[in-house]
């Protein structure tokens, strides 16, 4: 859903993780601010701080902070896919 809100562009947006325990991400933004996140599957508690903790955030600024964080062995993480769903919205929203 995009609509324009004095100037900014509000999305919500979806993105299916891949190579994490959680299953999908959804990011609400308001211009460059993250509105909320919702995470589906994954560490409940760890992902429900790391939602609280991004919200009203700059989206360019947790995206630098978050990306190529590892867990364990994998490649990827939750922390790392949420800065790469926040990229795919920020590219979404440019190309509204």
């Amino acid at each position: 859903m995009n609509f324009h809100k004095m100037g900014a562009i509000r999305l919500t947006y979806r993105y299916k993780t891949k190579g994490t325990c959680s299953s999908e991400m959804i990011v609400e933004l308001d211009g460059d601010i993250i509105r909320s996140v919702q995470v589906v599957g994954g560490c409940n508690g760890n992902l429900k701080g790391i939602c609280a903790l991004v919200q009203g955030q700059k989206a360019e600024e947790v995206i630098r902070q978050l990306k190529g964080i590892r867990c364990g062995s994998k490649p990827t993480s939750c922390p790392d896919q949420l800065a790469i769903a926040l990229m795919q919205a920020r590219e979404k929203q440019l190309s509204v």
